[in-house]
């Protein structure tokens, strides 16, 4: 029999769906999700002091040992922007306080450290507006003019982050903790299991007959999909509709161009993306939502299947996606 819990969790809601289980098993799977999120989030959320990332902000300007956990993923956001060419960028973080969106999201409506003004221990200005620090490293970080995230020193478990840079991991890693909680799942009650936290769905062990069966919709006036996966495989969508906010009357969304620091232009509403990772798939629908009329032609080169939505509505199906008349509802 299919069971299935679910929660609010990083202004989003978590999901578990189990194969073939008991109410027992249910509740040890979702133990299981808690477990890798609340991990996840003592690693690296930019929402609470107390997280590494956060608490060691200091050191970390110099380089330090850091957790395995938080070098695990700093090394995935580091690769996903290295397989987009900077498209996925995880140095947006002073960017995203500056644009509100840590003053419109905060998980508990409370003030945390990145709600600080820009003029505090933060300096949003342009390099060549900052005085120059007579410490070594930070002068070097300055005069450097390659993106930030080229900057950022991982070296096993020894991390640099560069003087003004915040390092914002959010969307690798709520994909890495969805890969992350399937395979613990199935690791520890050895059954399937499929974990979605907001638009980032993985899964693993046995597969239910017929595979698992994925609804992809964004909003609830959008196109729906049903597409079959094989267990192992993930889902990820990225949506230019949600987590929008107005700043000084203009309106905002979360997923950033790099190269001029703000919201990409919304030439599709949602990408999705399967691959054998939720990361994989995170990575390129995110690159894709910055890509824009570009976007296509980067899918079809990656030879995944992926479904975008553009703006007026109309739906592009690339490489093995379904199409429309030969999707099966679940």
């Amino acid at each position: 029999m299919r069971a299935a819990a679910e929660w609010e969790l990083w202004t989003t809601t978590a999901r578990v769906v189990l194969d073939r289980c008991d109410r027992r098993q249910l509740a040890a799977a979702e133990a299981c999700v808690r477990e890798v999120t609340d991990a996840v989030d003592r690693a690296c959320s930019r929402f609470r002091d107390d997280s590494e990332l956060v608490a060691r902000t200091a050191d970390l300007e110099h380089g330090a040992e850091v957790s395995p956990l938080l070098a695990s993923l700093v090394h995935q956001a580091l690769d996903a922007a290295r397989l987009t060419n900077g498209d996925v960028d995880p140095t947006l973080g002073n960017r995203m306080v500056a644009l509100g969106y840590d003053a419109a999201f905060h998980q508990d409506g409370s003030r945390s450290v990145d709600d600080r003004p820009v003029d505090g221990p933060v300096d949003d200005r342009p390099l060549d507006d900052r005085p120059l620090d007579q410490d070594p490293a930070i002068l070097a970080s300055a005069l450097d003019t390659r993106p930030a995230w080229q900057r950022v020193l991982l070296s096993g478990r020894f991390l640099r982050v560069p003087a003004g840079v915040r390092l914002d991991l959010g969307a690798t890693a709520k994909a890495a903790a969805a890969d992350t909680a399937a395979a613990s799942i199935t690791a520890r009650l050895g059954i399937g299991a499929l974990v979605s936290l907001g638009g980032d769905v993985a899964t693993a062990g046995p597969e239910p007959a017929g595979g698992w069966q994925v609804r992809v919709q964004d909003l609830d006036a959008d196109p729906v999909d049903h597409v079959r996966i094989a267990s192992g495989w993930s889902v990820a969508t990225s949506s230019t509709q949600k987590r929008r906010w107005e700043q000084d009357g203009r309106a905002r969304h979360h997923v950033l161009d790099p190269r001029w620091g703000l919201p990409a232009e919304p030439v599709w509403r949602s990408v999705t993306v399967v691959a054998p990772s939720c990361v994989t798939a995170n990575t390129l629908s995110t690159a894709a939502i910055v890509r824009g009329r570009g976007a296509p032609a980067m899918l079809h080169a990656s030879g995944r299947a992926a479904r975008l939505v553009a703006a007026d509505g109309e739906v592009i199906r690339l490489g093995n996606w379904p199409a429309e008349d030969a999707r099966t509802a679940a």
